[in-house]
């Protein structure tokens, strides 16, 4: 009897270890970013990202300079990594490199991770839609002399697609041309990977495990991200094993969720969001920075005139589930002994 009771203590420790966890989701980690894409309609969200207790660690907007409403967070705790989202007119151009220099020397930022083209292979939503060659020149000009002064850099962010790695098949090779010469072949480097990923996990594990196969060793950020259009419970686990599989990766470097916005403007699915539409942390903008959920839908606020509960599991419900699980290994138990 005392050997039954025992097991059934085991099972039911392994059980509500369970449910904390898909009650909390992957509470603490220092990898994660935000995606910090504004609406001028509701500056008042800006600032939610980082007010204590945040795990958010650091930041990018596609732009080369940072936010003004970051101003008064420093760079350590807090740290822009300015972006060269697409390519200028003239392949000469050199802003990009002129503005984080300008950041590091004239405003004592220290700039040590810089982005390069945002879906450069894409032409919609969102995308940069650089020529590779285009590029390889615009990287020579403006990448290369940013890694001289000891920054690290990432490959162009392509989409998702499988257009993606051949992009940057032949972005490097126009890239090397242009750096080689007669006598000796150069190769143009990067020092980590960022994808992107708009789809379920066993599609985003496929994806991750691809671009390892083709770019090896090389760490990666996943600097875009979700499963778009998806009912609640399914968007929410999505989050949970992403983020733990991210966790646990050495390999992986930082990422960062694309939802930090209200549910009202949401452009990949109303439950990806972060924020509801009164601006409230949903439960996976709640667990994105390190909290407990909140059981806020997404879809809750503005306009609606109810406020369901979550579809997933709140930190509140852990307790009652474990109690039911206790009940359930209390009666096997007593089965047993009979």
């Amino acid at each position: 009897m005392v050997s039954r009771l025992s097991a059934s203590v085991a099972v039911l420790a392994t059980l509500s270890s369970l449910v904390a966890r898909t009650a909390a989701g992957p509470l603490a980690s220092s990898k994660r970013g935000l995606v910090f894409s504004p609406n001028s309609t509701t500056p008042e969200d800006d600032l939610i990202w980082v007010q204590k207790p945040t795990d958010l660690t650091w930041y990018y907007n596609y732009q080369s300079t940072p936010s003004l409403v970051f101003n008064n967070i420093s760079q350590a705790d807090f740290e822009f990594v300015p972006m060269l989202w697409g390519a200028p007119d003239s392949a000469s151009d050199t802003t990009f490199l002129d503005s984080v220099k300008g950041l590091i020397d004239n405003r004592g930022i220290n700039i040590s991770h810089v982005l390069t083209f945002n879906e450069p292979d894409a032409s919609m939503y969102g995308g940069s839609n650089v020529d590779p060659s285009f590029a390889a020149q615009v990287w020579v000009n403006n990448i290369i002399p940013l890694q001289k002064l000891n920054i690290s850099v990432g490959l162009p962010a392509c989409t998702g697609a499988p257009t993606g790695i051949p992009w940057l098949t032949q972005f490097l090779g126009n890239c090397s041309k242009i750096i080689s010469t007669d006598s000796k072949v150069k190769n143009c480097t990067f020092d980590f990977v960022p994808l992107h990923w708009y789809g379920d996990f066993g599609g985003l594990a496929s994806h991750m495990g691809e671009y390892s196969a083709a770019f090896p060793n090389k760490t990666q950020w996943i600097t875009e991200y979700n499963y778009d259009n998806q009912d609640l419970a399914t968007t929410q686990s999505f989050y949970n094993m992403s983020a733990e599989y991210f966790d646990r990766l050495d390999w992986v470097g930082r990422y960062s969720l694309f939802g930090a916005f209200r549910s009202n403007v949401a452009n990949v699915g109303p439950n990806t969001a972060m924020l509801n539409n009164d601006g409230e942390l949903t439960d996976i903008g709640a667990w994105y920075l390190g909290r407990p959920g909140t059981g806020v839908n997404p879809q809750s606020g503005g306009s609606s005139s109810t406020k369901p509960k979550s579809a997933g599991f709140r930190a509140v419900d852990a307790p009652r589930m474990t109690a039911v699980l206790l009940g359930v290994v209390l009666a096997v138990g007593a089965m047993a002994s009979f």
